[in-house]
């Protein structure tokens, strides 16, 4: 068994929590707020779990560090501290595990190559749920030796981890995923939305989506959240337009062109603008039904 730390008792880094708990290692977790991380352990059955008061204090001393933390620039700021720098062991292996963009994680790469430290940037591909259920898929950019190091606690919580290059690559290959999702809900918005203009009932026409041929995972785990407002934030609107100007940003970096996502994240800016921000991504089709129409009719000579 491992020693290991995670850093972000989120709702993602608290289910890892569990797991990596439950599979015999020895655990200590740190949150920005300390009160996050603290409840996240008190509601765990495993004897050998610990707080720590700060980064530094959480990684000392651990084979495995897990970050599960907002965006690049925190990951960035807790990961390349000095005095979190200084307390990391030898040889201990970091992993990125959330969605923090591959100029963080070429950055993190440096700065723990220097301090004797191995990296693999892993975001994820899945929810809280498949973390629960042990069923993410993990994306491994790094050296084959460091994703092998990484691998047996990674396993407490994933299906299947699939190195796809160096340091990098990882974040590149959730990117490239999340482009997908994030167009993919705004086709599903737009598409229920028309659907509802039409006099089709939305539970009916949702029916259709999942018994067709774009019954996508997402389309069909997302059904709560398109028909029912009230039903719990998985990842808001402001989370994935942060994911939007990462995917649009390496797009720009490598000169490809991406319309359909610019199009998506053209909408998720104009939702966020009328105060749908925190709310489910799923909140894009409610925005749109209120949103005047802008495109031409068919006598508009545009």
């Amino acid at each position: 068994m491992a020693d290991v730390a995670v850093l972000g008792t989120g709702r993602m880094g608290s289910a890892m929590a569990q797991r990596v708990a439950s599979a015999g290692h020895h655990l200590t977790v740190w949150n920005r707020t300390e009160a996050t991380a603290r409840a996240l352990v008190g509601s765990m059955p495993a004897a050998r779990v610990a707080v720590a008061r700060t980064p530094a204090a959480a990684v000392q001393n651990q084979d495995v560090i897990l970050s599960v933390l907002a965006d690049g620039d925190a990951t960035r700021a807790v990961l390349l501290d000095p005095v979190v720098l200084a307390a990391l062991t030898t040889g201990a292996v970091v992993c990125d595990l959330g969605t923090s963009g591959v100029s963080a994680a070429g950055d993190v790469a440096t700065g723990l190559r220097r301090a004797g430290v191995r990296f693999v940037d892993a975001p994820v591909s899945g929810s809280v749920a498949a973390v629960e259920a042990g069923t993410l898929l993990v994306m491994a950019g790094g050296e084959p030796d460091a994703v092998d190091a990484a691998r047996p606690v990674l396993d407490a919580f994933a299906r299947k981890i699939v190195h796809v290059g160096p340091a990098g690559a990882g974040q590149t290959m959730k990117l490239a995923v999340n482009l997908i999702v994030h167009d993919l809900n705004a086709a599903v918005s737009e598409a229920l939305l028309m659907a509802r203009t039409a006099g089709i009932a939305a539970e009916d026409a949702y029916d259709v989506f999942e018994d067709s041929v774009i019954a996508a995972p997402f389309v069909v785990y997302k059904r709560a959240a398109f028909l029912d407002p009230q039903t719990r934030v998985a990842m808001s609107l402001d989370l994935v337009n942060k994911d939007l100007r990462l995917i649009t940003g390496l797009a720009d970096d490598l000169g490809v062109s991406v319309p359909l996502t610019d199009a998506a994240a053209e909408s998720v800016a104009a939702a966020r603008s009328a105060g749908y921000g925190s709310e489910d991504m799923a909140s894009l089709t409610r925005f749109l039904a209120v949103r005047p129409s802008s495109r031409p009719t068919r006598d508009d000579p545009r």
